[in-house]
């Protein structure tokens, strides 16, 4: 899974330990979301989403390969 949790973070000013405290989790969780090394959870990743004022499609991703697959 593609995804550009850090560029979103950046953008909006939050260190990976100040995103940690307002989703709940520690500072190494948005490190391994951050480098593919961990897949969030549906809620984790709505919650992301939230905090950073966007939607959980522009954050994550599926590989094209599974994107053009309709079912």
């Amino acid at each position: 899974m593609k995804n550009q949790l850090r560029q979103f973070r950046v953008e909006c000013g939050l260190t990976q330990e100040e995103l940690a405290q307002m989703v709940g989790v520690t500072r190494k969780t948005i490190n391994t979301v951050e480098n593919s090394v961990f897949i969030p959870s549906t809620v984790l990743a709505l919650k992301l989403a939230k905090a950073l004022e966007t939607d959980v499609h522009s954050l994550f991703q599926l590989p094209e390969s599974l994107d053009s697959d309709p079912c």
